[in-house]
């Protein structure tokens, strides 16, 4: 069997079957994407259920060579670090694609763009050739541009151009980093060169080697992110996009340059992660206060989520240079979270928009008596966001700042401001929008929210929930392979991860 295989195609094949729907018969499109979006899914319902919670190592592992000269084939394999990755983007996929009602022009392509996105973000997350990564991290580059650049706001074009530039500079980097640590691999096996993950981890570097690929590598990846100050392209990117674009990027197309900080700079280059790690945790502080402080003052409800975007991103990078279990393992948890809050409130924006064509923020007022049921999933997302207790925000971020306190305490302090920051900013936007009296003649016969459209959040409110209260078989799963990490960077540079500030068994009932 080639589960993993099977899970990177199916999307691929459900773009060509999309793509392959005739003219005369448009009505079929909306529901045949939703239909072949389903798949993926069930698939990784099954490698969830197949999945060894103790083992650090890789499962599932397919490996068939395409030049043994050259060093390049179809490795593909998933640990506790990608594993909830690939559950996040099969299960908002099916519901940013179900969000996409209103796309009525150009529908077949963009069904065809989201799916084939999908395949990108899957291929990054259980690539294990390095050459086969970057294919799938560039792939992914191009539905994008098409959804931003083709069905987004009034500046798509310009927000579209902008995102593909920024990425394309990281992604430079990346590939030269990557020739490097190839053909290295390579003259250490006898071979012109080798992209294997495993025989690139083996290799012996100088610090100043390591030094330098992990600026080229963390370069690409921290402008995925994004990294202050490499952010600019987001708020962009997402107050432009179509919903379902901002769905997928906020949700799962960010996540690829944490995943990318943990299985490549941690795992590669131990003793230069060990070197930079305090930049990296100050540009994650920062990133959280700047996040959270601009995000207070946007007139537009998407910008100020999109703002929020990089605080909550910032957490993800404090953690992961924290250098601790509870850091890294919290940071990846937080990216999971992140994208079900994020992605939801996305569509909760976007749900509003096709109601009133308007996201500015004083264009509503008291709109919670008009949808209720609205008014109450946006709280209830919003809370979430900010990390309230009993939600998945609070376990993720709540996690990251025991992680980070042993090692950088003054970080971890300044960190917390943004989550006073985050209630600030998305209480006072809850305020302005819903609460009072409706101030505007427009809004006193705004339809509630219906029988799709509860269908495609109950889901999300459902999984915050239930990893919020019981986040015990994620963390168990993550934790092992992040222990991995660390082990290697002690053996390798003699860093030992300090103790935890508290060792917190979340979800059974035990702290001490």
């Amino acid at each position: 069997m080639a589960p993993l295989t099977l899970l990177v195609a199916l999307p691929l094949l459900g773009a060509l079957a999309v793509a392959a729907v005739p003219r005369r018969r448009p009505e079929v499109i909306f529901p045949l994407a939703i239909a072949v979006s389903l798949p993926p899914l069930a698939v990784v319902l099954w490698i969830l259920a197949s999945f060894e919670p103790g083992d650090p190592g890789f499962q599932l592992v397919e490996s068939v060579r395409w030049s043994a000269e050259l060093g390049i084939g179809w490795r593909l394999g998933i640990d506790g670090i990608s594993l909830f990755l690939v559950v996040l983007t099969t299960v908002l996929m099916p519901l940013a694609i179900a969000a996409s009602k209103s796309i009525v022009e150009g529908r077949k392509a963009y069904m065809v763009s989201m799916l084939v996105l999908e395949t990108g973000l899957l291929g990054v997350f259980v690539a294990l050739d390095l050459v086969v990564f970057f294919a799938f991290f560039e792939i992914v580059l191009v539905p994008m541009y098409l959804l931003i650049g083709l069905w987004g706001s009034e500046r798509r074009r310009y927000a579209a151009m902008k995102f593909v530039l920024y990425t394309a500079i990281g992604s430079a980097f990346l590939l030269a980093g990557i020739l490097a640590l190839g053909l290295a691999a390579g003259e250490a096996g006898g071979a012109l060169a080798s992209f294997d993950f495993r025989d690139v981890a083996a290799l012996d570097l100088s610090v100043g080697a390591q030094r330098w690929l992990f600026v080229a590598f963390a370069l690409a990846f921290a402008i995925k992110v994004p990294v202050f100050p490499l952010h600019t392209w987001l708020p962009d990117a997402h107050t432009e996009a179509p919903t379902a674009g901002s769905v997928v990027l906020a949700g799962v197309l960010l996540k690829m340059g944490t995943y990318g900080l943990v299985r490549f700079n941690l795992t590669l280059f131990p003793q230069a992660s060990v070197d930079f790690a305090g930049i990296m945790v100050a540009l994650g502080v920062v990133g959280i206060v700047y996040g959270a402080a601009v995000a207070i003052v946007q007139p537009d409800v998407k910008r100020l989520v999109a703002y929020s975007s990089i605080s909550h991103l910032g957490f993800v990078v404090l953690g992961t240079f924290a250098l601790t279990v509870q850091g890294i393992g919290g940071g990846i948890f937080l990216g999971v979270s992140h994208g079900l809050t994020t992605g939801a409130l996305f569509l909760l924006i976007g749900m509003l928009y096709d109601r009133r064509h308007t996201r500015r923020i004083d264009a509503f007022g008291g709109i919670a008596s008009v949808m209720p049921v609205y008014a109450g999933v946006f709280l209830f997302m919003a809370f979430a966001s900010a990390g309230l207790p009993a939600l998945s925000g609070f376990v993720g971020e709540f996690t990251v700042l025991l992680g980070s306190f042993p090692s950088y305490p003054a970080a971890a302090i300044a960190a917390g401001s943004g989550v006073v920051l985050a209630a600030v900013y998305l209480l006072w936007a809850y305020e302005r929008i819903f609460t009072g009296p409706v101030t505007e003649p427009e809004n006193e016969a705004l339809d509630d929210l219906d029988g799709r459209e509860l269908a495609i959040l109950v889901p999300l409110v459902a999984l915050v929930l239930v990893l919020g209260l019981y986040p015990r078989p994620v963390l168990d799963r993550i934790e092992p392979a992040v222990s991995a990490v660390l082990e290697r960077i002690e053996a390798e540079t003699g860093h030992v991860a300090p103790a935890p500030a508290l060792e917190l068994h979340v979800g059974g009932g035990e702290e001490g």
